[in-house]
Parts: C-alpha cells; structure tokens; sequence
C-alpha cells in the first residue's frame, strides 16, 4: 500500500451478508404485503396475502434469531478509524441507536403479528403445513389494540430502515468513504 491510501475496508462474513439482504427483503416484502391488504376488501385474495404475510413474518423471526445468533458469535468489523474519525459523535451514537432499535423490531414485529393473529382468532399454520400454537387466547379487544402497536412499530421498522439506507447512501456518494462495501453482496 502506498503512502497516503487508505487501508481496504474490513467486510462482513458472507453468512453475515446473506442475512442481511434477505432479512431486509423479507422485511420490505412483508410491510408492502402488510400495507396492501389493510385496504382490499374480503376475498380470496386477500386471505392469501395475509397468509404470506403471516409466513413471511415468522421467517422474519426466526431469520432474526440467526441473525442475532451469529453476531453475537461472530464480531462484525469495526468502522474504519478513518471513518469513525470523521464521524462527528451524534452521527455515531445515531448509528448504534439504529443499528440496536432495527434489531429489538426485527422481533417486536413479527411478535406482536403473531400476537395478534392469536387474539383475533385466526391460528397461524406456516406454509400451510406447520400450526404455531397460540401465543394468547382469543380477546377481538386485545387484538384490536395489538393491532395497532403492530402497524406503529412495523412503521417504525420501516422508517429506520430508510434512515439506515439513506446513511449508507450519504457514506457512499457524498462521503465517498467506501464504507458500503463491508456490506455489499459479491466480490
């Protein structure tokens, strides 16, 4: 390396990488399904969305589970001393906040889904072979006002998403840092 360059960017593991990108199109998946069928009418249609809307939900759980499960094993590379340097101290306390918020909703979400799906009644068979037990008995008022936390924290996942990808924009157009490539699928 000459002098003067800056040291190549530390990537994540691939099983890192490969979580990430599914998780996060399991996620966006799943909020445009959810978004969609708030508004259709009752029709067969309509049941089928929900369904994979409630089988996407518990992949997202428990792809969470390995997601959580391997990075508490295995440490993520640490940002760039460059980089850190650069980053005044709000931007890198916002970055942690986000990074732990996305990953406390990762479970809260898909959680309070199932919660829901228990208290309104309707049992979760996923994909259509396996039955998840009830996390609740039945109560439609419960399940009204689950409903709603589950939308609002759904919402909050999907707002933190956007700031998250909207950093990472920032790092690799205006920044031009390189930071992205720790992520970046390929090479």
């Amino acid at each position: 390396m000459k002098t003067g360059q800056n040291p190549p960017i530390q990537r994540y593991s691939t099983v890192a990488i490969v979580l990430h990108w599914v998780l996060a199109l399991a996620i966006l998946t799943a909020f445009v399904v959810g978004v969609t069928v708030e508004d259709m009418p009752l029709s067969p249609s309509k049941i089928k969305l929900i369904n994979w809307h409630k089988w996407a939900g518990i992949a997202i759980l428990l792809l969470s589970v390995l997601r959580l499960a391997w990075r508490l094993t295995h440490r993520p590379p640490a940002l760039p001393e460059r980089i850190q340097q650069a980053m005044p101290g709000w931007q890198t306390q916002a970055y942690h906040a986000t990074h732990h918020l996305m990953y406390a909703l990762f479970f809260v979400v898909p959680l309070l889904g199932w919660a829901y799906s228990s208290a309104k009644g309707y049992p979760i068979v996923w994909f259509g072979v396996l039955p998840l037990p009830d996390l609740m008995p039945v109560n439609k008022e419960l399940a009204d006002s689950i409903k709603e936390l589950h939308g609002a924290a759904a919402f909050a996942l999907i707002g933190l998403v956007a700031l998250h990808v909207g950093a990472a924009l920032k790092h690799q157009f205006i920044d031009k840092d390189g930071l992205l490539e720790r992520m970046r699928p390929g090479r």
